[in-house]
């Protein structure tokens, strides 16, 4: 198999580089993140299940913004309701 003056390992070598115009251009989201809120006693971490990101609620009545993509795994964990206000 030719080697090709080894040029295939020193591509795959090279970081990935973004240009400027993807490296300025906003995340572009089909939907809008829902408000939850925590209606249990004790504080609760939720991890979401397609961002991968945290969710932190401290208090009872604590309300954070989930991810669009996590929110209908939310739907199913107890103490969490679905704000519409």
């Amino acid at each position: 198999m030719c080697n090709c003056g080894d040029k295939r390992s020193a591509y795959a070598s090279e970081p990935y580089k973004l240009s400027n115009e993807m490296r300025n251009e906003p995340i572009k989201k089909m939907w809008n993140d829902k408000n939850f809120q925590y209606t249990g006693n004790t504080a609760l971490t939720v991890i979401g299940g397609i961002t991968g990101k945290k969710y932190r609620f401290t208090h009872s009545g604590d309300v954070q913004l989930i991810d669009y993509r996590d929110a209908s795994g939310m739907m199913a964990i107890p103490n969490l309701i679905l704000n519409t206000n």
